[in-house]
């Protein structure tokens, strides 16, 4: 097998704007709705916004949650699920989607029933990038456990992209990724199940002084590496990882320079994070518009 290709993300950078009073770059986040502001559909908007794009939404699960947790969350009815994908992609147009929180087998098939029926996924119109999540940063599940026969089965064979991180991987293909050997094998796990490419994010292995991440289309491997950003306020850094990075593809932009775009942008962003109530506060993207705003007089 070839080495990968490493390469060190650097600074951050945006996206080009839209004129003045002409529509942007349109994107789909198929997620569940965060009441702490920190993850799933508000850390989705929150990147899409900084990054220039219009967002629509189709909301999958109200989730009852603040800095130390998940207490509770209801599904959306799967009907409603795929109706709102329906609804703005028949109308508004979608140039990249992601998907989130889905919860449920029935959400899972929903959601697959109506990306196919609107051109989203592996080799369609609009690219599909999908954040399978399984559980919050504290432990607190969030799909269901015969879910993941689901979305094995029925969602990543739709993905453009499957961006796991280590916990996630491990339910999903039974590998534990502690070493680039291992992560290489997962990544292979997710090919074969279907996805277009696979990411196999690394931030969760703590003892190394970066975070390293994976991506390959089983010809093509790329190590991105960044150093790894002291904080312990990273809620909805995977959502803002994939939320860049359906931005960048809803540009044109190829998966590995997208990869790239979203790693540098979710780093800036752990630069950045705050602390919020007595948990784990956010990552961080408006320091796009810190950066961006003029000095103070």
């Amino acid at each position: 097998m070839s080495t990968p290709r490493t390469v060190a993300v650097g600074a951050p950078s945006t996206l080009p704007t839209a004129p003045r009073g002409s529509a942007p770059h349109r994107v789909l986040t198929i997620a569940g709705s965060d009441s702490g502001g920190g993850a799933g559909i508000q850390a989705d908007m929150r990147t899409f916004a900084t990054l220039g794009v219009h967002a629509c939404v189709a909301i999958t699960a109200i989730t009852v949650q603040n800095s130390v947790g998940v207490q509770d969350f209801r599904e959306v009815d799967p009907a409603i699920v795929a109706a709102q994908i329906d609804s703005v992609a028949a109308d508004i147009g979608v140039e990249a989607a992601k998907t989130g929180m889905l919860a449920s087998t029935a959400i899972i098939e929903a959601v697959a029933a109506a990306v196919d029926a609107q051109g989203i996924g592996r080799d369609r119109v609009a690219p599909l990038v999908v954040d399978p999540v399984a559980a919050s940063m504290h432990g607190d599940p969030l799909l269901a456990a015969e879910a993941l026969d689901a979305l094995r089965s029925v969602l990543i064979p739709r993905a453009t992209l499957v961006t796991p991180n280590l916990d996630e991987v491990r339910l999903i293909t039974g590998i534990d990724v502690t070493d680039a050997d291992s992560q290489r094998d997962a990544a292979h796990a997710l090919l074969r199940l279907g996805a277009r490419w696979a990411l196999v994010k690394g931030g969760h292995l703590r003892d190394s002084p970066e975070s390293p991440d994976l991506l390959t289309d089983g010809a093509e491997y790329i190590a991105f590496t960044a150093p790894r950003v002291p904080t312990g306020h990273d809620h909805g850094a995977g959502d803002t990882l994939a939320a860049a990075i359906t931005a960048a593809l809803a540009h044109g932009r190829a998966v590995p320079e997208a990869v790239e775009f979203g790693k540098a942008w979710v780093t800036e962003g752990l630069r950045w994070a705050y602390p919020l109530g007595a948990g784990h506060g956010p990552v961080n993207p408006l320091w796009a518009v810190a950066v961006a705003a003029p000095s103070p007089a």
